[in-house]
């Protein structure tokens, strides 16, 4: 396929109210993207509008606030897109969720909580916009997975589910939609600067202790600004590449499942083990 072409096309972006969401946002409104913005927090949705508004008074741009979880709602939302933006030639299904803990520490609500907003609403959205994207040769979808779709570490089952089912949506989409002339686009970005960790929920059983030591390990991970993330996606986007490593922590994990796809968890685990006590 040509190149993607930002100017003139609309975006519909999901977790455009901070984060990598917000920061594509800004990046596809410099490209002369007209934009479609989606996601909970309301008022943070209409403080990104609002600047993007003013730098950018000539583009169209229109907000959703939505909650993903509720599949119901996302099923109205995703009708309501699809007719209401029939000229949008790209969606970037990028709104996420975390938890913390074991499968025997959180409950299957909050199992099933990770599932729709992660894996459920990429194909609620998807599943909508096919007919519309189809309609416009050279279109493009980008489904943020995560280096957890890569490999899965213990405590993160739910997640770990979620984006292992994301990358395998987006490669079978991306077969279907190939003779159509769309792109599919799969991203697994690895420590992120954003507000994932603030908005995860904890399962009832972690103790206090696994708690703290879990956010330390998770903090020292985020290193790399969403802008720069936000800058690798809109590349990957152009020319139309189909998966998408950001960072040191996706790539060296993707060797590593590679050459120990049985076994990479006990390197992993050695090497995040909090040292021990000397004598």
């Amino acid at each position: 396929m040509q190149p993607y072409q930002f100017a003139g096309g609309t975006a519909v972006v999901t977790g455009a109210a901070s984060g990598i969401g917000e920061a594509l946002a800004v990046q596809l409104a410099a490209r002369g993207s007209n934009l479609v913005l989606v996601d909970r927090d309301k008022d943070r949705l209409g403080d990104v509008a609002d600047r993007l508004r003013a730098a950018h008074p000539g583009l169209g741009l229109a907000t959703h606030v939505a909650d993903l979880s509720d599949d119901a709602a996302t099923d109205a939302l995703a009708a309501t897109l699809a007719a209401e933006h029939p000229e949008t030639t790209l969606l970037v299904n990028n709104a996420g969720v975390a938890l913390g803990g074991r499968l025997d520490q959180v409950t299957l609500e909050d199992f099933d909580w990770v599932m729709s907003v992660n894996f459920r609403s990429v194909v609620r959205l998807t599943h909508a916009f096919v007919p519309v994207l189809k309609s416009h040769p050279g279109s493009h979808v980008v489904n943020v997975s995560s280096v957890f779709g890569i490999f899965a570490p213990a405590g993160q089952a739910a997640y770990a589910a979620s984006k292992f089912a994301v990358r395998g949506f987006s490669e079978a989409v991306r077969h279907e939609l190939a003779e159509d002339r769309v792109g599919v686009t799969v991203v697994h970005p690895g420590g992120i600067r954003t507000r994932i960790a603030e908005s995860a929920r904890v399962g009832s059983g972690v103790s206090r202790e696994e708690y703290e030591q879990g956010q330390r390990q998770f903090k020292k991970l985020l290193s790399i600004p969403p802008e720069d993330a936000a800058a690798q996606i809109m590349t990957a986007i152009e020319k139309r590449r189909p998966r998408l490593l950001i960072g040191w922590s996706a790539r060296v994990p993707d060797v590593l499942v590679r050459l120990m796809p049985g076994s990479y968890w006990k390197l992993i685990a050695k090497r995040a083990a909090p040292p021990k006590p000397a004598g």
